[in-house]
């Protein structure tokens, strides 16, 4: 999602909602088992209940940078060796067609330089997220990749190696420029475009998956979590940051219902009124930890849940 319209200021000591005792977890729904918590990551902020909260070339290039990509990276999920990449290419094009060069050059250039506001101020919260990741993963994929924002958290180890997912081809020198930046190996960082609803990978692949404001903009966000699921490896960890809808009544979600359908148009189909913490809390994950924090200045992209789930 382009954060020209949510662009975010957010600090661990920034206000908290009042509701909820600093550290308390979030109410899963009464008909989803309580998932065990796993209690390495602590909240940062106040939590709500999810009960009110809610990632132009032609097809033939398309495929072809693909075909290529996947090549190199991981072995292509036994459920589609059948049909090779036809599959997931199909896939791809379903959930986002292929647009003007000149769009998706535009988007990813706007992404790049609006977002930089907004990814100072949540650094503590993402630092905190992502130490979980030192000594337990190695390979790593990233849904949404994006521009990289999040690459400079895996710096200073070398044992990292990760593959970046994004169905927007023209981000890749942008990923690869913010691995060179934050010294990741360039050995060691992989760009393959795809969609989180048809990950071209093996089951069972990968140590961990990151996903950073992607649930927002994926077509399917249960299909997406299912393909979570499926490539982590058993114990592999899942971290998410992700904006959800306000709670209903209020004038927030009021003014977000209104902005939603422009929202989807501007930021690449970005959703405003998404219970997308209450998706991942009955996904079906081991171990959940899942908070909530409340940005100050991302005016009606609030609030936001972050947290870590374990396959």
């Amino acid at each position: 999602m382009i954060l020209s319209c949510s662009s975010a200021s957010l600090s661990p000591s920034a206000q908290r909602s009042s509701n909820r005792a600093p550290g308390a977890e979030i109410p899963l729904p009464s008909d989803h088992p309580p998932p065990r918590v796993n209690a390495k990551i602590r909240s940062r902020s106040s939590d709500e209940s999810l009960a009110h909260n809610g990632c132009s070339c032609t097809c033939g290039r398309r495929r072809l940078f693909i075909e290529a990509a996947a090549t190199s990276l991981l072995p292509i999920c036994p459920s589609l060796a059948t049909n090779s990449l036809s599959d997931y290419t199909a896939m791809l094009e379903k959930v986002h067609p292929p647009r003007p060069d000149w769009y998706e050059e535009f988007y990813a250039s706007v992404l790049d330089t609006s977002t930089k506001a907004y990814e100072a101020e949540i650094s503590g919260y993402k630092s905190e997220l992502f130490a979980n990741l030192k000594g337990k993963a190695r390979k790593v994929l990233e849904i949404g990749i994006g521009t990289g924002p999040n690459l400079r958290y895996y710096a200073g180890n070398d044992g990292f190696q990760v593959f970046g997912v994004d169905p927007n081809r023209k981000m890749e020198k942008y990923a690869k420029a913010a691995a060179v930046a934050a010294g990741l190996p360039p050995a060691n960082f992989e760009f393959i475009q795809a969609v989180g609803e048809a990950l071209p990978l093996a089951d069972a692949s990968v140590d961990a998956i990151v996903g950073t404001l992607v649930l927002c903009s994926v077509k399917d966000v249960n299909m997406t979590l299912k393909e979570v699921k499926r490539v982590l490896k058993p114990g592999g960890l899942y971290l998410f940051v992700e904006h959800v809808a306000a709670k209903e009544g209020t004038t927030l979600r009021f003014v977000q219902g209104i902005l939603d359908p422009l929202q989807q148009t501007l930021s690449d189909g970005c959703h405003l009124t998404r219970e997308t913490g209450k998706h991942i809390s009955e996904a079906g994950f081991s171990d959940l930890k899942l908070s909530m924090a409340f940005l100050p200045s991302a005016a009606f992209v609030n609030p936001q849940v972050y947290g870590m789930a374990c396959k």
